[in-house]
This record gives structure tokens, sequence and C-alpha cells, in this order.
């Protein structure tokens, strides 16, 4: 393995410890609703999921088409559109997945 990957993996790993670690252990109750810290932590569930999708997906873009991809990630969008429950959008998105697998 090369050291600048290595060294890449070691600081992402860190940086993601302190993202999951310091905002439990931090004292927020005085923290004003709308400040800059507030919105950052607000901002770092999203921007979780959509770092852990993009490193899903970038393996089924090197080949053709992803038809289980392109079902199980419609059936999410469409899932949480309608009823903006995020456990109806998993269990839909993993149904349009296995549906995808199914048909290819």
């Amino acid at each position: 393995m090369r050291a600048e990957i290595l060294t890449l993996a070691l600081i992402v790993g860190a940086f993601t410890w302190a993202f999951r670690y310091f905002p439990t252990r931090a004292d927020l109750s005085a923290m004003p609703q709308g400040g800059p810290l507030s919105r950052f932590l607000g901002a770092t569930g999203p921007a979780a999921i959509a770092t852990l999708f993009t490193a899903s997906v970038l393996p089924y873009l090197q080949g053709g088409v992803p038809v289980p991809l392109i079902l199980g990630t419609v059936s999410v969008l469409l899932t949480y559109a309608v009823s903006r429950s995020v456990v109806g959008a998993t269990m839909a998105g993993s149904a349009g997945y296995g549906l995808g697998v199914w048909m290819t």
C-alpha cells in the first residue's frame, strides 16, 4: 500500500471519529439556536449520508447501466418525497434495489 493512501485513510478516519465523538460529548445546551455551530452540526448528518452514498455508488458507475442502483435510488427519493418517512424510504430503497438485482 502506498504511504499517501494510508496517510489519507488515517486522516479521514480521525476526522470521521471526531465528527461522531465530540458532538456527543459537548454541552450544547447554551448554544444559540440559529448560530454557526448549530448550523454546522445540523449539516454534518446529511453530509455524512451524501458521502456514504457517493462512496457506494462509484463502483457501479464504472460498468454499464446500473439498474439496481437506479431503481433503489428512485424508490428512496419518491417514497421520502411522498411520505417523509425515513424508515419507509429505506425499505422502499431496499425493495427497489432487490427488484433491480432480480431483473438483471
